[in-house]
């Protein structure tokens, strides 16, 4: 293919042997020539890593912001979402695998889509926001900084739906040109995260408490698995690190699991999603939103 078509990425360093260590996200992965790193879209070419998904929507729509899930963000307004292929996680519950774990032809790349392009789509279809969601939106973290700051200058939102698995210096760097962020909390544990979606935690919680500090309107989904993320001690002690590291008053979303990709375990039960917001709100929590049911 002609690689002159492709968007040379950022954050990443050349090792020895033409090896590239991407440093986008925590996985950092050690990238040989021809290869992808974990996420699938950011590849070594010839000791230059690239990025395939910038200027490569694979899906595109005009959706309500409540299904961001944004609750308390411009509430009735519209959002023009896209995504692209890739994710740095694995997720085996994963609710929209054809993009997270799809991968880009090379030999025939989606048309090409500039930056200002879509200030021009979400004025058209009277978007007040323009939406980065859908796929993990981290893996074209540079087609998506361009975009915000063409959106930026025309006065457009920029919302991100992500699950903060970053490099915390790069986060430093994008969250900023953020108006509102819903990030997802997989599950309170590091076992949850290494065994369900090849992650970690940590790294997350650092991103929730980095847009906290900004002052960005953040929303925080938790999607229930019955017997892996659900019981009465891991709910209590997510609540318990808002409680000490955010506030009350942050919106949390408990959505039902439905079985998705690799997980066929049954969906989530109606009354544990209840009981998870009767325990939320006699806390004091002011913000809390079931979804899926």
């Amino acid at each position: 293919m002609d690689h002159s078509i492709l968007h040379q990425a950022d954050w990443w360093e050349k090792t020895e042997d033409n090896i590239i260590e991407c440093q986008l996200c925590p996985h950092h992965c050690r990238i040989t020539s021809g290869k992808t790193g974990f996420c699938g879209v950011r590849k070594n070419i010839s000791g230059t890593l690239y990025s395939l998904a910038y200027g490569h929507p694979v899906a595109l729509a005009v959706d309500p912001i409540e299904k961001k899930p944004l609750a308390e963000f411009l509430p009735g307004s519209k959002a023009l979402s896209f995504g692209t292929y890739g994710c740095n996680f694995n997720c085996c519950f994963c609710q929209n695998d054809s993009l997270s774990r799809g991968f880009y032809d090379e030999e025939k790349f989606p048309q090409y889509v500039p930056p200002i392009a879509f200030v021009s789509m979400a004025k058209k279809y009277s978007c007040a926001s323009i939406a980065y969601t859908y796929n993990e939106a981290t893996v074209d973290a540079e087609y998506m900084r361009d975009i915000a700051i063409e959106a930026n200058k025309a006065g457009i939102k920029n919302v991100l739906v992500t699950n903060g698995f970053i490099d915390f210096a790069v986060a430093q760097e994008l969250y900023p040109l953020m108006d509102a962020v819903n990030i997802d909390m997989k599950g309170f544990s590091e076992d949850f995260y290494a065994e369900m979606c090849g992650g970690q935690l940590k790294p997350v919680l650092s991103a929730i408490q980095l847009l906290y500090k900004l002052k960005k309107h953040m929303e925080i989904t938790n999607l229930v698995i019955p017997g892996k993320n659900d019981s009465e001690e891991m709910i209590a002690s997510w609540l318990d690190w808002v409680e000490v590291n955010l506030d009350k008053k942050v919106p949390l979303h408990f959505t039902a699991y439905f079985p998705a990709y690799k997980l066929k375990i049954p969906p989530t039960p109606k009354h544990t999603l209840w009981r998870i917001r009767e325990e939320a709100l006699s806390r004091g929590f002011t913000s809390i939103y079931l979804g899926n049911i």
